[in-house]
């Protein structure tokens, strides 16, 4: 696993609708690997290879949930709105970065007195991410000069990367972006015409991905993303999506998306052909970019290719390293094998 790489993606901050700072880390490490790279009008960065053959996109977003700051009172804390989806019981006493005219540190906490002198009706209300503000221990004259309503806000905790597990936030969904840029670099060479399309917005509507299609106008789509590994304590057998360990998932419908059965097919064969390890998941809520690809112009037969992840959308989102080489390495398989597939009707 390149460590570095991995470490840059997770820790370069980039929310929804303000991806400038991973949008630069991306450009910079597609460009060498590819004939061309563009930027669209909503921010979405692809990387054109030009090897002939099936046009070819790849998507990854590299857009992550957090929050905009929405007001600074008179004490200097700042009230936040959520972009994307949170929990937030797993919220409470952690670590934001505040990207106001400096990056400021801050404690998300919510709005209540000290636990110590809490009332038994008071404890049992279950915290609201309306409730929760952020302190960036300061003055307040010297928040006010350097936050602004609408600045980004991310969490903030340092990667960690062990012999056999990584954890950081937003995995969801950098390490697609990593698996992207590995795979590219990886694949020997390609039997197809490969849009490699690193799209914004995507945790919010799909949006980045909707326009990069409607003009790359693409023969196939693969979303790599994360999935949910649900192998954890409190969740039944018969209701696991995903388990840590078992290699890449091979996507079969979630809820923005049917991945195209000959897609499917295809990458079973290759998984088995090449000694990937491999797994087949569906998701019952939550979709990919592949629903919007799919969607595009006439339509566009997809397919979700994703690393299985614990604790998704919190601070110490989890994967294991072997899941995520399985994917680096199928999805360059497919790179250059995708010629040789038989994908008619």
């Amino acid at each position: 696993m390149d460590v570095d790489l991995f470490s840059r993606l997770v820790a370069t901050p980039g929310i929804s609708g303000r991806e400038e700072r991973i949008r630069s880390v991306v450009r910079a490490e597609l460009e060498p690997m590819v004939d061309e790279v563009t930027v669209d009008r909503l921010g979405s960065v692809t990387g054109v290879r030009r090897d002939g053959g099936p046009r070819v996109m790849l998507a990854a977003h590299m857009d992550s949930i957090g929050f905009l700051v929405k007001h600074i009172d008179d004490d200097g804390f700042l009230r936040i709105s959520p972009v994307g989806g949170f929990d937030a019981r797993t919220l409470v006493a952690q670590r934001v970065l505040v990207c106001g005219r400096r990056d400021l540190v801050g404690l998300l906490s919510p709005a209540t007195k000290p636990v110590h002198i809490l009332s038994e009706e008071e404890r049992k209300k279950p915290p609201r991410i309306e409730d929760l503000f952020v302190d960036v221990m300061l003055p307040a004259d010297e928040v006010k000069q350097l936050v602004a309503v609408g600045d980004p806000v991310v969490l903030h905790r340092e990667p960690v990367v062990t012999e056999r597990a990584v954890t950081a936030p937003y995995l969801d969904d950098r390490l697609g972006v990593y698996v992207l840029l590995s795979a590219l670099r990886a694949a020997s060479r390609a039997g197809a015409e490969v849009y490699a399309a690193v799209s914004v917005q995507e945790e919010v509507g799909l949006r980045g991905a909707r326009v990069s299609a409607y003009g790359l106008d693409p023969d196939l789509g693969i979303a790599l993303d994360i999935t949910l590994a649900t192998d954890t304590p409190g969740t039944d057998p018969n209701e696991r999506i995903a388990t840590a360990g078992s290699g890449a998932a091979i996507g079969v419908m979630d809820s923005s998306s049917i991945s195209d059965p000959r897609l499917v097919d295809a990458f079973k064969r290759i998984a088995t052909e090449e000694g990937i390890a491999h797994q087949l998941e569906i998701l019952p809520r939550g979709g990919t970019d592949a629903g919007a690809i799919q969607m595009a112009r006439a339509g566009v037969p997809v397919i979700t290719i994703s690393v299985p992840v614990r604790y998704v959308h919190t601070a110490n989102e989890m994967a294991l390293i072997p899941d995520i080489d399985a994917t680096v390495a199928l999805v360059a398989r497919f790179i250059e094998r995708v010629g040789e597939l038989e994908l008619t009707w």
